[in-house]
């Protein structure tokens, strides 16, 4: 009984750090852009394929984990998870140009994409119901302190050494994790699983990476408007045959029956548009303190800390505004705050005091904290046992999805500023940071009206929902 108790304790351990390998890996590379830029002989306003490359590619795998997992085993896919993780990192360091660490992304996004999913189902099949939540729970604490500690991180390290120890650092944490895994993981028995749906699959992943490729080719891969337009409309084409042969399958990877329930569709669709706009703070913010405002990357990184104490402290106060006010008066309120936040970063000027940034900075991790918990609870609250899996996975996917479209939206309505604004001198470039955080607020003000749909009468959140939620982000 206590080696099987052992055992269980370091399985939390090790899918907790698999968890906190890929949220810090998500923010510590945003402080690190405009050395990258410099290294790569690149303006730092046009890196954001390495952020898009990553998440999109993580959008991409996210529906396939479970069925990955359930068909080779968790423990076997874990540490594959591990080791294209660790490979993805190495290649990044290498990576002598732009387009090598774009590509060496996409390699450490595809075991990121494996890391936490297969983790949580490893977690679900290890523990008994009663005491899942307080090990997801357990497991939800390093997402928290990866974006805590990553964008300092990143910062000092390009300050004390390069940007390629970003990526270094991952290297020994994956080996240990690796060897972890194979000694202490249970291998699962592999099931019976039902055929995987290939056609849909293909289908589903060429729309999200057409349409994010022709958002980020207005400014990141100087696509013209002619293959631009082609991309988006094979991308829309491609995703509309995915639900026209999802509806005739027996074993659909999403089932368009889902969008039978209002509280999913209108969570999935407010997902999708709000995180449009506010995620793609992360990428401009230390973009702007650096390029603008001639911050250090240490200086910068510290600069997001307030955003991530702010996320954390909110928490406790969410649920309680939910069961008393319901969730719609709450997150269209919410909605309109987190995009006003945003918008406000349009009035920053190099003269004013610090205090004032930090605080600015702490009002949005406040309020997008909160969007992330109420969005989340609301999307899965009303799903039975039948369709939590396929749920969760549809959320987490279009959670990826808008990050990834999200900065490729911000990157290409940055470039068309600085395009009318011009680049000649520091003042200009504010201008164009300036506009665009103004047009990413009103964005996220926008997707307010598809939280109204909602009925008043959806408030109550129970504990598991509120739990879980916290630490999806």
């Amino acid at each position: 009984m206590q080696a099987e108790e052992k055992s269980l304790r370091v399985l939390l351990w090790l899918v907790a750090i698999g968890f906190f390998m890929q949220t810090l890996d998500a923010t510590i590379v945003n402080t690190t852009l405009p050395a990258m830029a410099r290294s790569f002989g690149e303006s730092p306003l046009r890196m954001q394929s390495v952020v898009v490359a990553y998440s999109l590619t993580m959008a991409m795998l996210i529906p396939a984990s479970g069925w990955i997992a359930d068909r080779f085993g968790t423990r076997r896919v874990y540490v594959g998870a591990i080791s294209l993780f660790v490979i993805g990192s190495i290649a990044c360091a290498l990576s002598g140009n732009l387009m090598q660490l774009v590509a060496a992304r996409v390699v450490q996004g595809m075991g990121g994409a494996l890391l936490l999913p297969v983790g949580r189902l490893a977690v679900l099949r290890a523990f008994p119901r009663e005491r899942f939540l307080q090990a997801m729970s357990f497991i939800a604490i390093p997402g928290l302190i990866g974006p805590l500690i990553g964008p300092t991180l990143g910062g000092w390290l390009v300050e004390v050494a390069t940007w390629h120890w970003v990526f270094l650092i991952n290297i020994p944490v994956g080996l240990l994790g690796g060897v972890a895994t194979v000694f202490y993981m249970q291998d699962n028995p592999r099931l019976q699983v039902p055929r995987f749906d290939l056609p849909g699959y293909l289908f589903l992943a060429f729309g999200m990476v057409a349409v994010s490729l022709a958002v980020d080719g207005l400014s990141g891969l100087g696509l013209k408007q002619a293959s631009v337009l082609v991309l988006l409309v094979f991308g829309m084409a491609s995703l509309t045959a995915y639900w026209l042969h999802a509806a005739k399958q027996p074993d659909p990877l999403f089932s368009p029956k889902l969008f039978s329930i209002p509280t999913l569709s209108i969570g999935l669709l407010g997902n999708l548009f709000s995180r449009l706009g506010s995620s793609c703070m992360p990428f401009l913010v230390p973009l702007l303190l650096q390029v603008s405002l001639d911050y250090s990357p240490l200086q910068a990184g510290m600069m997001m800390v307030p955003v991530a104490v702010a996320s954390m402290l909110v928490k406790r106060v969410t649920t309680p505004l939910i069961t008393r006010y319901g969730y719609r008066r709450v997150l269209v309120t919410n909605t309109a705050l987190v995009g006003l936040t945003m918008a406000s970063f349009a009035l920053i000027t190099p003269a004013q005091p610090l205090w004032l940034h930090i605080v600015q900075l702490a009002c949005f991790g406040a309020v997008n904290s909160m969007q992330f918990t109420a969005m989340n609870t609301v999307t899965l609250r009303d799903l039975d046992s039948s369709m939590a899996s396929s749920g969760n996975s549809l959320l987490s996917m279009v959670q990826m999805l808008a990050m990834s479209m999200g900065v490729a939206a911000a990157g290409a309505v940055l470039a068309a500023f600085t395009g009318f604004f011009g680049t000649g001198e520091a003042v200009q470039t504010l201008h164009s940071f300036q506009a665009t955080f103004a047009a990413m607020g009103l964005i996220t003000l926008a997707s307010a009206g598809i939280f109204w749909q909602l009925s008043p009468e959806v408030r109550l959140v129970k504990k598991a929902e509120a739990s879980e939620a916290s630490g999806q982000g």
